[in-house]
Formats: C-alpha cells, structure tokens, sequence
C-alpha cells in the first residue's frame, strides 16, 4: 500500500522542522536561524505507517533563487505529494501568506496550520480563522509547535484534504494579470496538466520558462505567450514578474483586512525589538558579540568542560580502564604487541579523543542556547555589516555558524546564497571556522602549552574569522568571484526562552556524530598509527622495535617533516599528526595519545602535557594550531565540497587555496614571531617577509577597471 505523502512547506524559521519533530518523532535538528533545513527530510507519522510527512526547505517564493528555493518548487511541480501543510508564522501573517498564493495555484491540497499562535496571544492581535479559510478557500487551523498544541488536529485535516482532493482555490490575481493569465491558460491548456495549469500561465507570464513542466513549447505558441507578456507589460508599464506580484500583495492585504485585527498598530514596541537596541546596535554589536563567543569558550574549555575532561582522561580512560585492563591483559600472559594495541593504541588513541567530550557537550549546550534563544540569527546580521565591506554578505554567516558544530552541514547550508560566486566563496572559507572536531586540538595545546588559558580558544575562532575576511578581500579582486554581494534579507525570529528539549536534542545530536567518528575512523586509525609505530625494519625483516624512532611511522614521517620546518614543527610526530587529521580532525589527538602512550598518564595529565610541551614552544604550537584549523579539512567535508562546487575543477581550487592560506599564515606566524623575539635573519624568514609582501598586494592592490561589470554580466 503507496503512503498517502504529505509536504510541509513555509517560510524559513516559519516552525516546519518543529511541527516535523513533533509530528513524527524524528530526532531532526532544529536552529532559530532560515536554511537549517537542506535537503527534503521524511519521516512516518507516529502511529500511522500509512501517512508520509516530508519536511522541505524553508522557501519564501515558488520563483527560486536560491538551490534550496529550487528543491522546493520542483518537487511540488513535478513530484507532488498528496497534500501540502502550509506553516504559517502567524505574528507575520502578510508576508508569510505570499507563498501560500503560490501554493494554491498547484492545484493540491493544501492545509494552513498558523504556527505561533503564543505570540499573536501576547501581542493582542486577533485572527478571524474562518475569514482566513474562506478567502483562501482550503482549511486554516492554529498551531502553537513549541506548546506541542494543534499539531494532531492539523495532522488529520492533512490526511482528510488528502482523500478529499483539492478545491478550487479564489484567484489571487484581477484585471489585466487575471485576463492576461486566461490568455495565456487557453493556448497551453493542450499541453499542461489540469492541475498545473494555473501555475504554469502564471510562470510563463513571469518569463520563468524553465519552471513549466514538459519539455518546452513549440515555437509558435511560445512566441503568442511572449505576444500575450509583451502586450501586458507595455500596457501596464511593468515587467510580468512584478505585476503579478503586486497583485498578490493586493489580494492579501484585502484577506488581511477583513481576517486580522491588530492592537495599537505601529505603537508598541515588543521585548525582540527593546533586545536588537542593543545588541544590534552599530557601536555594542560586534563588542557584545566577542564578549558572548569569549564567555563561551571559556565556559566550555577552561572551567566546567576542562574539569569533566580532566576526570574522564585520568581517572575513567587512565585508571579505571586503561590500568586494570593492562593487568588483566598481562596476567593472561597475552603478547606485549597485542596488550599494547589494545591499551595504548585503542584505549590511549580514543580515549584521548573521547576525553574531550564533556568539553564537546557543554560547548554544543550554550551554542545550543543561543541558536534557540534567538541571538544567532542576529549574528548573521552583525556580520552583514563587517563582510559586505569585504565582499560578502552576513547570509555567508550562517554556513559558518553552522559548520561550529561541523563543516560538513555547513558546506551544504551554503545553498541558502543566491549568488553562484558568493557560495562558492563561502563553500571555501566556511572550514575556517573552528569546529567541533577541531576543538580538542585546540583544548590540548591550551592545556599543555598555554597554561589552560581560555583566551586561546577564542583566539582560534577570531583567526578563523579573520582568515574569512582575508579571503573575501583577496577573492574579491579576482575575475572568478568579482561583484557586489547579493542584498541581505533574513528572518528574525523574536526571543524567546530556549526550549530545554530542543537545546538537549541540538548538543546530544552534534555530540553523538563526535562520538561516532571516534568508535569508527579514529578507532581503525588509532590502530594502523599503533601498528605502525610499534613495528620497524632491521636487517630487511619486520620486527618489534623498542622506541617509535626506529618505526615505520617515524620514517614515513621524517620524509615530510621537511615541508613543515619553516613552520616549527618540523619533526616527524607533528607531521603524522597533521596528516591522520585529514581523516578526522579530533585524530590529531588520538594520535598524540599514541605517540605518548596517553593510558599511562598521571592523574593530573602531566605526563602528555609535559611531553606535548617539550616538542613545542608557544610560538610553534599557534603556528600548529593555526596551519590545522585553516589548512584542508577532513575528508568527509572535502566530499561536501566537491558535491556542493558539483565541479571538479572548483573543488581542486578550494582545496589547494586553504592549503597555501593555512601554509602561508603559518609561516608567517611563526617566521615573523622569531624576528620578534630577536633571532637573526634567515633564509626562511626572507621567504617569509616575500609572502608577507605577497599578501599586501593581494588585498591592498585596486580592483582591476571594468571587472565587476564582466563578472556580472
């Protein structure tokens, strides 16, 4: 038996990832920003394995911009499903209704579900629901997806319209678009679905040929469409797209006039707007902003999380499993290789990644927080103002806001970018900005060089920041990524208190995938570096060696080491480490915890520490850090970029770009740092003053007269 399918379509942060959650139990992701819903998400109704829900993306309009946009209105043109939940945010009634026009035009059902009724309750406005319904001619229910009230009402008016059939919706249109569109419907009638033929006039008038099933009309009757939009267009003094537009926005002011009543207009000022006063104003915004990531950090890396890590890598992985296990393997009289890769290389390479969980969780808890509360929506309209000088807009952000927790959805969200070159320069950059994976790297140095500081984390993330700015500055200037960046238009939600189960389901999501990769890559990982450094060659055989410098892991190492020498860590450990980080960047970790026999640490951590301190200065440790958290970032986001550049050739510039950024920055960091500090001149501190120069150029020289234009054109 075929599941009866019902879509959930809305404006972004409209509440259908809620209502999807709640409908179906699914444990989906939930953000407070537009675009956390990528791709077409399914899941059954609870109770029902008969009826099908499908989340789609958060689109504003069936006349796309956007992939996400195109996702939307291809499905439901040319896959639709039985039947369409509008979510409708109810506190802005007016624009949000201007996809549900659309919607009735593709001639399925469609139930309005208007979701935050809470808000319209505390604003004082009323809403005539039954008006509402009679002039858009399909259902209207109240939701309130947060009080979990109305979502099961609304899931059976769903499947009642789906057996139903759709009905005729009112025309949303009159006077010469409504005469324009029956021209139009009349010539193509013999070739467009019943159903479609509404929509398809519509978008013919539009000139948005493309977004007509079929394969195209023939010419004669494609040149008495084009007569019919030229006729219009010259009579009204307006391009198709924008008459029939305006004739939307006339009909649902009408519909809004006789279904809303509002309370004192225009004259009260909600709690949202008394916030944004502040912490959206021009001279607080980005003060606030650091303020808040700094706290953040510190919270996550320095005080509660460094406590919690502390006791699971000493007491839990080194006392309670490490130590015992180690006897039990010997009193078995197991073999020192196999008791070995056991303790140190599975036990020593995942504990010493799955140590830093707690700092994982509380890091994801107050990210978590802020997503829901609201604040990170207004985040992306801070940075508007700092990347638009740069060349990119604040929708850029987002991926990056996103990619905190992992770089691999981050990548995707980019879909949210009109603009090709923009999201192509975000796909680039959006790894720059540190993610969970990265963290632990960044915990670890803190604590064993950095003397626990929590500036360092924050440190990490403003060069993350910087590096973006940088790049836009310098990719801006090339013919490939010239132009303005497209005009900023988001959602912001209104706050509100955080949701404990939306915060719990957020940090146990990004913490469970964290988890994951350290049963599967960096265990297989751990084990191979194990192997590797326990084994060596003499005498042209394989044998047990005493020390990891005969191994085979310390030969392959050395023959790298060279490349990272004028960085500062030149030396075959930091080299393995950076390359089994292309798996997984918490492998970084694990493969210290390898290299230094992590399940045999002390209580208080300072036997790693020490060691980790005694390979490293300050200077060559932010040269390390810096080069891992800009340099190419672990496979599976590379395999995001390379789906979402869907070119080869663009995903071998990416990856070659970071490569060189992170190399330079590192260089740079580390070469000048030695000239500060007083060492004479060398020939890798000339190679690093060229770069230096090299890199003034690059943001500093003019753009090229004219090249703005051919990039637009």
């Amino acid at each position: 038996m075929t599941p009866i399918t019902i879509a959930l379509a809305g404006n972004p942060n409209s509440g259908k990832t809620t209502l999807f959650n709640l409908l179906t139990g699914a444990n989906q992701y939930v953000g407070n920003w537009p675009g956390v819903t990528i791709e077409k998400k399914e899941g059954l109704l609870l109770g029902r394995q008969d009826i099908l829900l499908q989340d789609l993306p958060g689109v504003y309009s069936l006349s796309p911009y956007t992939p996400e946009e195109r996702i939307t209105r291809d499905y439901l043109s040319l896959q639709p499903p039985d039947a369409i939940i509008n979510v409708v945010d109810a506190s802005n009634l007016e624009r949000n209704l201007f996809l549900t026009t659309q919607l009735l035009e593709l001639g399925l059902p469609v139930v309005v579900a208007l979701n935050m009724a809470d808000l319209v309750e505390k604003s004082g406005d009323q809403v005539d629901v039954a008006a509402l319904s009679r002039g858009l001619g399909c259902p209207v229910l109240w939701l309130s997806a947060l009080r979990r009230q109305g979502a099961q009402e609304l899931a059976q008016a769903a499947i009642q319209a789906a057996n139903q059939g759709s009905q005729a919706p009112p025309d949303c249109l009159e006077g010469p678009v409504l005469d324009a569109v029956s021209q139009v419907e009349a010539l193509i009638q013999p070739l467009v679905p019943r159903r479609l033929l509404r929509y398809s006039a519509v978008k013919l008038l539009e000139r948005d040929a493309r977004a007509v099933p079929g394969t195209g009309l023939p010419e004669d009757l494609a040149n008495q469409v084009s007569g019919v939009a030229d006729r219009l267009e010259e009579a009204e003094q307006d391009d198709g797209e924008s008459l029939i537009t305006a004739a939307r926005y006339d009909f649902i002011e009408r519909l809004s006039r006789a279904a809303l009543t509002r309370n004192n207009p225009g004259l009260k000022m909600s709690l949202s707007d008394r916030i944004d006063q502040v912490v959206t104003n021009r001279l607080l915004a980005l003060p606030i902003f650091a303020l808040v990531m700094f706290l953040m950090y510190y919270i996550s890396v320095t005080t509660i999380g460094s406590l919690v890590t502390g006791f699971v890598n000493d007491t839990v992985f080194g006392d309670w499993v490490a130590a015992p296990l180690r006897q039990l393997l010997e009193g078995a009289r197991v073999a020192p290789l196999v008791s070995g890769l056991v303790v140190d290389g599975v036990v020593g390479g995942v504990g010493a990644v799955l140590g830093f969980v707690p700092q994982m969780l509380v890091l994801f808890l107050l990210l978590g927080i802020l997503e829901d509360v609201g604040y990170l929506a207004r985040v992306a309209f801070i940075m508007d103002r700092v990347f638009r000088r740069f060349g990119l807009s604040g929708k850029s952000f987002i991926p990056m806001l996103i990619g905190s927790g992992c770089s691999v959805p981050g990548i995707m969200a980019s879909r949210t970018i009109e603009q090709e070159r923009d999201r192509r320069m975000t796909i680039i950059t959006t790894s720059f900005i540190p993610c969970s994976a990265k963290m632990p790297i960044i915990a670890l140095f803190a604590g064993a060089v950095y003397g626990n500081s929590g500036w360092v984390a924050a440190a990490a993330y403003l060069a993350g920041v910087l590096a973006v700015v940088l790049s836009g500055i310098i990719l801006k200037k090339t013919r490939r990524f010239a132009g303005d960046p497209a005009p900023f238009v988001m959602e912001l939600p209104a706050y509100h208190l955080p949701l404990p189960r939306n915060v719990l389901r957020a940090a146990w999501e990004r913490g469970w995938s964290f988890i994951k990769r350290a049963g599967t890559v960096i265990l297989l990982s751990s084990v191979v570096l194990y192997l590797l450094q326990a084994l060596g060659v003499e005498g042209g055989r394989l044998v047990v060696v005493d020390s990891s410098e005969g191994s085979l892991l310390a030969a392959l190492g050395r023959l790298v080491a060279p490349v990272f020498l004028p960085l500062g860590f030149g030396e075959w450990k930091a080299t393995v480490a950076t390359f089994t980080g292309l798996l997984a960047k918490e492998n970084i970790v694990s493969t210290y915890g390898v290299l230094y026999g992590f399940a045999q640490v002390a209580e208080d951590g300072a036997q790693i520490w020490g060691r980790l301190a005694a390979d490293f200065t300050g200077l060559s440790a932010a040269s390390f850090i810096l080069f891992n958290l800009l340099c190419v970032p672990c496979f599976a986001s590379v395999g995001a970029i390379k789906r979402e550049m869907n070119s080869s050739g663009w995903t071998a510039f990416a990856l070659l770009y970071q490569t060189l950024l992170a190399y330079s920055a590192s260089l740079l960091v580390y070469q000048l740092g030695l000239l500060i500090q007083g060492q004479a001149p060398g020939l890798y501190s000339l190679a690093a003053l060229l770069v230096l120069a090299a890199s003034l150029y690059l943001l500093l020289r003019p753009r090229p007269v004219g090249q703005a234009r051919r990039a637009a054109v």
